[in-house]
């Protein structure tokens, strides 16, 4: 594990320096086109993504072929044994801005005749673009970190939605049905506690092992599962696509999350694991509900209003 934690640290030291360099030299902000999935894909997505490839061709010591978010499996030896999982940068939008929230998300996980899933990532590593502060954890050593200022995890005993910092996603989801869904708890939480929109569900999730979130939620996926005919929404939003949780999102934030006592699930409360790892299929996209504490994990799946009440499909289509 040794060998391929100074890889994944390397890597995510390397991608960081190649976008700090980019970001010195003044940030384009410009689109150039879409991921495989659909999302723009900015300028820092290109700087990153060539990083990754530069890096590991001259790096990797073990047979490897990396999986990012351009959704091309790429074999940079003959009959590699493990594949990284990469999101060179989570939070695009905020990365562009210069803001705090941008982060390089790796995940590794053996590569055998089936197809790997969540649940044979073996290690992971969370660099923060802007800071510099790491979270790495594999199978044999379990978490470490540096950058913090105190150790890690350090989870929140926070139980009630009143009182609890979350952050909620917005990205190719239709404002009216997230509104219709969890505005209450909006309401609720704004004043006593705290609610935000970080555009990167890494850095969310990754402050719930810091303390300083007590819950993130995403609830796209499910929302589209239990109303089909919302479909037309979904794809409006997204531009012609349906931007939910992708694989390459949440490898290694919910890897290293379990590993700190997390409770993080779908947003029916069903175990991430079997989430295939290199799948960009909608049915294969994800939500997901996270907590510092199992009760509010259950308060939170149980105060969310699934049956949007009042909404309605407001164009054609739909798959129901």
């Amino acid at each position: 594990m040794s060998r391929m934690r100074e890889l994944l640290t390397g890597l995510g030291r390397h991608v960081r320096s190649e976008l700090m360099a980019y970001a010195g030299r003044g940030l384009a902000r410009q689109v150039h086109g879409d991921s495989p999935g659909g999302d723009a894909q900015f300028d820092v997505d290109e700087v990153a993504e060539r990083a990754v490839l530069a890096y590991l061709r001259g790096h990797a010591e073990v047979p490897l072929a990396v999986y990012t978010e351009d959704g091309s499996l790429v074999e940079l030896a003959p009959d590699p044994r493990y594949v990284l999982v990469v999101d060179p940068v989570d939070g695009t939008r905020p990365t562009s801005a210069g803001l705090e929230m941008g982060m390089v998300s790796i995940a590794a996980a053996p590569l055998t005749g089936s197809a790997p899933t969540l649940d044979d990532v073996t290690a992971a590593h969370l660099l923060e673009i802007k800071s510099g502060a790491w979270i790495y954890g594999d199978d044999a050593q379990g978490l470490s970190h540096g950058g913090f200022p105190h150790p890690l995890p350090r989870l929140s005993r926070t139980t009630d939605p009143a009182r609890m910092f979350w952050s909620i996603e917005f990205n190719g989801h239709p404002m009216r049905l997230m509104t219709a869904a969890y505005a209450h708890l909006v309401d609720r939480s704004a004043n006593t506690g705290g609610v935000f929109v970080f555009n990167s569900a890494t850095f969310s999730i990754s402050r719930i092992l810091t303390g300083q979130l007590d819950a993130y939620v995403d609830i796209g996926n499910r929302v589209l599962r239990d109303h089909p005919a919302t479909e037309a929404d979904f794809l409006a939003a997204g531009r012609g696509s349906i931007l939910h949780l992708f694989p390459y999102d949440i490898a290694a934030a919910v890897y290293l999350a379990k590993r700190g006592g997390v409770t993080i699930t779908d947003a029916y409360g069903d175990d991430l694991g079997t989430t295939a790892l290199l799948d960009l299929d909608p049915m294969n996209q994800k939500s997901c509900i996270a907590a510092a504490t199992p009760r509010l994990h259950k308060e939170l799946l149980g105060a969310i209003r699934w049956d949007l009440p009042g909404a309605v499909p407001t164009t054609a289509g739909g798959t129901g």
